[in-house]
C-alpha cells in the first residue's frame, strides 16, 4: 500500500515478522516452515486454480512465500509476488523462494497491460486497504486480468462466528467483509461470477477429520438460528472465508 496510509502503517509492515504479527520462527526449510498451511493451500490451489500450469499467477501481498512454494511445488511455471514488509520478502528469501519481492501491490498493477495474467491471489490482503484503495485495487485486478481470468482472495468474514477476532487482530486491518459485501463490491467493479466458501477444517489426516466433524456438529445451531430469523441456510461463518471472482 502507498505511504498516503501514514508513518505507522509502514512502521506496523517495517515489523510484521519482529512484532509477531507474520511468520513463526523461521524453520530450516520452507516444507516445515508451511507445514500447518498445507492442507489449506493445496487444497485452493486444486480446487480453484486453472489446471494448466503454464498460465501466469500473480500473488499479492505474497508475505513470506507459502502460496508461492506451493504454486512451484504443484508444477506452475509462471508465478511472481510482491509484498511490502522487508522483513517478509527476507524470510521468503531465505527459504529460497526467489519469485517473492519487495514492493507495493499497485505498482506491481500498473505496470501490468490489459488482459494479460490468468490468475491473481489476493490472501489476506483486502482487508488491509480502505474503501478507496480496495476499488483502485480491484479495478487494476479485473483489467490485467483476461477474459475469465480468476481472482481468488482470502478475508476476514464479519459474519464469522470469530470474525472479528481476525478483523481487529491486525491493527493494519481497514475493514472486514460479508458474502454480501463481497459480491457488492465485485460485482460492481465488474466481474461475472463471485462465490464465497467458508473455512471449513480440510481434512488430510485423523485429526483434521475431528476438527471437521466438531465444526460441521458445533455450527449446527447457528445455522438453524439464523435460518429461523432469515429463512436462509447459506450463512459463512468462518472467520475468514474465500473469494473466487471470475472477470
Amino acid at each position: 500500500m502507498s505511504n498516503a496510509n501514514g508513518a505507522w502503517k509502514s512502521r506496523l509492515y517495517n515489523a510484521y515478522v519482529s512484532s509477531e504479527q507474520a511468520a513463526p520462527a523461521l524453520k530450516e526449510n520452507a516444507e516445515l516452515m508451511f507445514r500447518p498451511r498445507k492442507a489449506f493451500l493445496t487444497h485452493v490451489i486444486s480446487h480453484h486454480l486453472p489446471a494448466n500450469r503454464d498460465v501466469r499467477i500473480l500473488d499479492l501481498g505474497c508475505g513470506h512465500g507459502a502460496f508461492l512454494y506451493f504454486l512451484s511445488q504443484a508444477g506452475y511455471r509462471n508465478v511472481s509476488g510482491i509484498d511490502v514488509s522487508p522483513e517478509q520478502v527476507e524470510v521468503a528469501h531465505k527459504l529460497g523462494i526467489a519469485e517473492a519481492r519487495l514492493g507495493h501491490l499497485e505498482d506491481l498493477l500498473c505496470d501490468e497491460s490489459d488482459g494479460c495474467i490468468d490468475a491473481v491471489l489476493a490472501m489476506d490482503v483486502l482487508e488491509h486497504l480502505t474503501r478507496d484503495e480496495l476499488f483502485y485495487t480491484l479495478d487494476h485486478i479485473h483489467r490485467v486480468l483476461k477474459r475469465n481470468g480468476i481472482c481468488i482472495a482470502h478475508v476476514p468474514n464479519a459474519e464469522g462466528l470469530y470474525g472479528m477476532r481476525i478483523r481487529y487482530g491486525d491493527l493494519t486491518h481497514e475493514q472486514a467483509f460479508t458474502p454480501t459485501s463481497v459480491r457488492q463490491v465485485f460485482r460492481t467493479i465488474g466481474f461475472s461470477k463471485v462465490s464465497c466458501y467458508e473455512d471449513k477444517p480440510v481434512v488430510h489426516g485423523v485429526k483434521s477429520l475431528a476438527r471437521r466433524m466438531i465444526w460441521d456438529a458445533g455450527t449446527l445451531y447457528h445455522r438453524a438460528l439464523l435460518s429461523a430469523e432469515t429463512g436462509t441456510t447459506s450463512a459463512v461463518l468462518s472467520q475468514n472465508m474465500l473469494i473466487k471472482a471470475v472477470s
